[in-house]
């Protein structure tokens, strides 16, 4: 896993670094007749994605203390599940106001960069509702909790890099 997450750090760094290379050789960013971002939104938005971050956190803790983790499993995807729906709306609002992956360079690298963590998230949430199955039917023990431990890293994974991308998409 270890190995798989330097992969996607290498991946989302190459993202990064075309959507800096392209702003830095626009003359005006966003372009002139593009919508602004809902940064606002997004905020909260991130928010939601930061608390399932803790909701992952707390199911381990439960678990390490002889606890049955499914309640906060449950919560983190439901979170997860919550910020891909709140993404899927802005990308429909932004849609409706011309911002397209064929409008703009601009159009073209927000949903390159944004649609690929949402797909990573997507990924993730899967893995994270396979997961949540074993552990409400007791597959996990405080001494031996390797699903759950590979599902907790690539989840925080997903939660820290979006932090990253909000500031450079959004408010840079």
């Amino acid at each position: 896993m270890v190995l798989f997450l330097g992969t996607e750090v290498m991946f989302f760094a190459g993202l990064v670094s075309a959507l800096l290379v392209l702003r830095a050789e626009a003359y005006v960013w966003p372009p002139a007749g593009q919508p602004r971002l809902p940064a606002w939104e997004t905020a909260l938005n991130t928010l939601v994605l930061l608390a399932s971050g803790g909701t992952m956190q707390r199911a381990v803790a439960v678990l390490r203390r002889g606890g049955r983790p499914s309640v906060w499993l449950d919560a983190t995807a439901a979170l997860g599940a919550l910020f891909l729906g709140l993404q899927g709306r802005e990308w429909l609002r932004l849609v409706g106001f011309g911002l397209t992956t064929t409008s703009s360079l601009y159009g073209s690298i927000f949903y390159t960069v944004v649609g690929a963590h949402a797909l990573h998230v997507l990924a993730a949430l899967v893995v994270l509702l396979v997961v949540a199955a074993y552990a409400r039917r007791g597959r996990y023990r405080a001494e031996e909790a390797t699903g759950l431990e590979i599902c907790r890293m690539y989840w925080l994974f997903v939660v820290g890099v979006w932090p990253v991308l909000y500031v450079l998409v959004y408010l840079w």
